[in-house]
């Protein structure tokens, strides 16, 4: 219950409690009080709702609730560990990067043992007494750093009143399965235990990854289950075997009970129609494996099924919709492949640009792709939106990205479309978007949230504090920047490096922070860990004003050791605050965003500041992760493919929430409620009022 209370928190910013007990004396205000200043601490603090409801609840429960919530939002800014740094006086007192080399080189030379080690003709400086590892406790770091100086910019999250946990756990189970954007490897996570919390669904289940690990709790419980494609029973195998639900990754099956073997079985015989076979092959190797497992040959009155594994063996043949629109398509037979597709609405809107370069009639490709328009989902006609208004004009580059983050750059070398088309084809998708949009009622639209990003895809997305979509735009305020990251290994040796890439408007001409450069004239690198048993923090200063680079890049490399997602934790983030407010350094409610790295690359590029024609500051979201070398990744190896993709990324022409703040404004409506868009919802807002805050952004996007 305690996980499903941090998870209600963490995500809603909402603390779940119960009503007051009528018969129950309710003395709550001092300890109400005092959860409210240790929030404070942590740039949070308690809604005049909550405070009130907290004061006529018993004092202890209030002690015990603010233990875990002020838990929760401490790691929810990264506060749960104590971020010590290399130098102590960071960022004061940084030596110049040669000098330092030479200090440790000298007094490894003046120590008998350690000077044995030091000799030609190879010499791995790495490995000098006293390099990589805290010289100093965290007493000395507190002991060298004067307080920090509260100020008004710092930021403060409100915390709001919920309702009990069962209510609060049902809207989020609600809100993360009926989404209509594909969901991260943390929202499945949580929507597992919810899922096993909850005993009620929501009408629609639009992701088929939501839907395999909904399955897997009704497997368990003997309930039907909800599948209508064949690939819907491969993904719960997979999610009961605890592997993954995506099939991106082969999972090994395992064993099952004989009430599951039937159970699959009879769900795959009811939705294994020969038009549907053909999504077999695709994962040929995984039916064989469950094959295995469930033995079709014992249940006979199950025919369809097994035809499945015979397709999968090889015994039947089943050809898929692609193959026979590519066979149209290789044969020239591009009328009966327009045709085929008009049968399968999504599919030739995602073939769109493609079909309309290969020398058919553009009217009867976009006649075809209005009568498909209606049959195709609200994401669908978002992203194909998206992906049209940035062929108005011709691109520095083209990227692409897959479900981990994982990005890669290629010159586009697609012919351009016709303005004409593209203005059709873009009219044809608004007045369907348009169409689907709820009645917004009175529109209320908070300015700072117009240029998110719409979150059309939170795979590459790890959940945290402040985290938007790939491709948002939002100000950074403040006279120092300061990134940075920590992490603790799990098993064995690790050492990342925090760097910066920083360039000119032309995205070259480039400098670079990190441990082979500590400091120049804006900016110091608080040192180089290179493990972390009890876990290590590194962090880049950055004084905004100086900075005679209007493109930072920050990064952080795995030189050795554990990937990302294998080690025991890692997370990424950053701060600002004035010069004059002293202070650690890393002060929590200075935190603006902070998330867990993960990921498959070795290479992590989270976010880009970018300086403004005014001179402010703004910074674009990328959740990038390069490939990388398996060792000794560092900035300067990197710096021509990061500086490709990040400015294929702060050049796309993202769809952002004022296109459908501009299309719910002109929508129009006589409804009596209201609807706000914002980056946090404020506190006077109407009963009954739809909130929409980058935590539930996903529940706009029409289905």
């Amino acid at each position: 219950m305690e996980n499903l209370e941090s998870l209600v928190i963490a995500r809603r910013l909402r603390v779940p409690v119960d009503a007051p007990d009528a018969f129950a004396p309710g003395r709550g205000e001092t300890a109400a009080r005092q959860l409210d200043a240790a929030l404070l601490s942590v740039g949070f603090k308690c809604s005049a709702a909550l405070l009130e409801h907290l004061t006529r609840l018993p004092g202890e429960t209030v002690s015990d609730l603010g233990v875990r919530v002020l838990a929760t939002v401490r790691g929810l800014v990264g506060d749960h560990v104590q971020h010590n740094v290399y130098f102590v006086d960071f960022p004061a007192n940084v030596p110049d990067t040669l000098e330092f080399w030479a200090g440790l080189l000298r007094e490894a030379l003046l120590d008998p043992v350690a000077a044995a080690r030091v000799q030609p003709p190879t010499l791995d400086l790495l490995t000098l007494p006293g390099y990589g590892r805290y010289r100093h406790t965290y007493a000395d770091l507190l002991a060298a750093h004067a307080e920090l100086i509260p100020l008004a910019g710092d930021r403060v999250t409100v915390l709001e009143l919920g309702g009990s946990l069962e209510s609060e756990a049902r809207e989020l189970y609600f809100s993360l399965a009926g989404s209509e954007v594909p969901p991260a490897a943390e929202d499945l996570a949580a929507l597992r235990s919810l899922a096993s919390f909850c005993a009620d669904q929501p009408e629609r289940i639009p992701m088929r990854e939501n839907r395999a690990v909904i399955n897997e709790v009704r497997l368990a419980a003997g309930r039907p289950l909800l599948v209508d494609t064949v690939t819907d029973v491969l993904r719960l195998a997979c999610g009961c075997s605890g592997g993954d639900v995506t099939l991106a990754t082969p999972t090994r099956i395992r064993s099952f009970r004989r009430a599951e073997r039937r159970a699959l079985l009879q769900a795959l015989d009811t939705v294994a129609s020969p038009a549907k076979l053909g999504d077999v092959p695709r994962h040929r190797e995984q039916w064989k494996r469950l094959g295995e497992r469930l033995h079709p040959h014992e249940y006979p009155r199950f025919p369809r099924a097994a035809a499945v594994f015979e397709v999968a063996r090889g015994v039947r043949r089943a050809v898929g919709f692609d193959s026979r629109v590519e066979a149209a398509l290789s044969a020239g037979r591009t009328s009966d492949a327009v045709e085929l597709l008009g049968k399968a609405p999504g599919a030739l809107l995602r073939r769109l640009d493609h079909l309309l370069r290969i020398g058919l009639s553009a009217p009867t490709v976009l006649d075809a792709a209005e009568n498909a328009v209606a049959g195709a989902s609200g994401r669908l006609l978002l992203s194909l939106r998206e992906h049209l208004q940035n062929r108005l004009a011709p691109a520095s580059g083209r990227v692409f990205t897959n479900r981990y983050g994982r990005a890669w750059a290629t010159p586009d070398s697609r012919s351009p479309l016709e303005e004409e088309v593209l203005s059709r084809a873009l009219a044809i998708l608004d007045e369907e978007i348009v169409r689907r949009l709820p009645d917004p009622g009175a529109l209320i639209v908070d300015p700072d949230v117009l240029d998110v990003a719409l979150p059309l895809s939170g795979k590459a997305v790890s959940p945290g504090l402040g985290m938007l979509p790939r491709g948002s735009l939002s100000t950074v305020d403040g006279e120092l920047l300061r990134f940075f990251v920590h992490w603790r290994q799990a098993e064995r040796r690790t050492d990342y490096d925090l760097s910066a890439l920083m360039l000119d408007a032309s995205y070259g001409n480039a400098t670079h922070i990190s441990w082979t450069n500590y400091g120049n004239d804006f900016a110091e690198y608080s040192g180089d860990l290179t493990e972390a048993p009890h876990g290590a923090s590194e962090f880049i200063n950055i004084r905004l004003a100086d900075a005679t680079r209007p493109i930072i890049i920050p990064q952080v490399n795995i030189y050795d050791g554990e990937p990302f997602d294998e080690a025991a934790e890692a997370f990424f983030g950053y701060m600002t605050r004035e010069a004059g407010q002293e202070g650690r350094p890393f002060e929590p409610r200075t935190v603006r965003t902070k998330s867990d790295l993960r990921g498959s690359g070795r290479i992590a590029l989270p976010l880009v500041f970018l300086r403004d024609d005014n001179g402010g500051w703004r910074v674009k979201w990328l959740h990038l992760y390069l490939k990388g070398r398996p060792g000794f990744n560092q900035v300067e190896g990197n710096r021509v493919t990061t500086s490709l993709l990040t400015r294929s990324i702060v050049e796309r022409d993202y769809l952002r929430v004022r296109y459908l703040a501009d299309l719910l404004g002109k929508r129009g409506s006589s409804a009596e409620h209201t609807t706000y868009i914002g980056l946090a919802a404020p506190a006077d807002l109407p009963p009954g009022s739809r909130v929409y805050t980058p935590g539930t952004l996903h529940e706009l996007i029409p289905a």
